[in-house]
């Protein structure tokens, strides 16, 4: 889009009482920002569902002059800027009806071609919640996948983390300006994130940091993503409304399930039992359920391999196998002592290595 483009957009995008469902609406139906601030009012008016109280919003000259201000504000950091309408915004949040009208972001993110999920979860992750995160973006690292989260402690800073140690990009939705960061602790890990992906967020540079941000950025989290997954959440919590998002842009949803007796897992419990999330117990379940498949060059030769090095985890369950046949993977976990989710990361090892292969039904031979 052009600089008058962007200019009317951004005072279109800041006018107060205006959000982007009736921005979008007012754009559809007049043509483009410009054409809005320059229609008749009797003729806005006419609108299905704009009256004078979203109106008067419009009245006021100094949008155009933050506007500006703001133009220079992403000139002098270099931030791109995406357009509802262009072809660099996200696909999937153009489908999404309260999708921001603008996105602005730092960084090198690229969503070309590649699958992208979303994690999120308790700010007070446990260590069994931060074990399984590391271990599900580990696992999921053979898809290359983008890992969305919000920057936030706890889970969003573990998924960042994760991706980043395994050479995925990674995105971090912010509540706030791309002028700060929030919380401030974690301004040593935003060179990472943006050489390995970047920063999104529809918020401007004078935007206050506040509650209601957060929640309103969790609808670019779910909406940017074809799935959420929730590792840990009490009853209560920002990650549960990414879900119902997530959950409401028919999406697909995951949630981590947990002992009834551990406040992070209540959450993750409510949403498997009223069947608001599939139920996550290996990481191979997402790739499983979203019906991923890995690049033709990446794609395990399936013979067996002469002289095929296996660590003694790896042994264990190989010898397992070979004598015990075909074997579902949690019945794996169970006689091999390990937990689930670790020999689901050991096996899609071992399939890229040739020495097992998966077959229907979670099943799991040696070749």
């Amino acid at each position: 889009m052009t600089e008058n483009d962007l200019l009317y957009t951004l005072a279109l995008h800041h006018a107060p009482k205006i959000g982007d469902i009736t921005a979008k609406k007012l754009i559809s139906h007049c043509g483009s920002a410009e054409a809005i601030f320059k229609e008749k009012r009797q003729n806005l008016l006419k609108i299905d569902g704009i009256g004078t109280f979203l109106l008067n919003g419009l009245n006021q000259k100094n949008f155009l002059n933050e506007a500006e201000n703001e133009i220079d504000f992403i000139k002098k950091n270099h931030l791109k800027v995406s357009y509802f309408k262009d072809e660099n915004y996200p696909e999937r949040l153009k489908h999404c009806i309260d999708g921001p009208i603008l996105l602005f972001q730092s960084g090198t993110i690229n969503l070309e071609n590649k699958p992208i999920i979303s994690i999120v979860g308790a700010r007070k992750i446990t260590s069994n919640g931060i074990a399984f995160c590391e271990s599900l973006v580990e696992t999921l690292s053979a898809y290359n996948p983008i890992i969305v989260s919000g920057f936030a402690y706890g889970t969003d800073i573990t998924a960042h983390k994760a991706a980043i140690k395994n050479n995925l990009q990674t995105i971090g939705c912010l509540a706030h300006g791309l002028n700060t960061i929030y919380p401030k602790v974690h301004k040593r890990y935003m060179a990472d994130v943006e050489k390995n992906g970047g920063f999104l967020t529809d918020f401007w540079s004078t935007d206050k940091i506040d509650r209601k941000n957060f929640l309103k950025r969790n609808r670019v989290i779910a909406g940017i993503s074809e799935a959420t997954i929730v590792i840990e959440s009490a009853k209560k919590g920002g990650s549960l409304v990414t879900a119902d998002i997530a959950n409401s842009y028919d999406r697909e949803v995951f949630a981590l399930p947990g002992r009834i007796n551990d406040i992070q897992s209540v959450g993750c419990n409510n949403l498997i039992k009223h069947q608001r999330a599939h139920m996550l117990t290996s990481p191979m379940d997402v790739p499983y359920i979203l019906n991923w498949e890995l690049e033709k060059s990446e794609k395990p030769v399936v013979q067996k391999q002469l002289f095929v090095e296996l660590d003694p985890i790896e042994k264990l369950i190989y010898n397992y196998l070979k004598e015990n046949e075909k074997q579902q993977l949690d019945v794996l976990a169970i006689n091999c002592n390990l937990p689930i989710f670790k020999v689901a990361s050991i096996l899609l090892t071992m399939e890229l290595k040739g020495v097992v292969r998966p077959l229907p039904g979670k099943l799991f031979e040696i070749v």
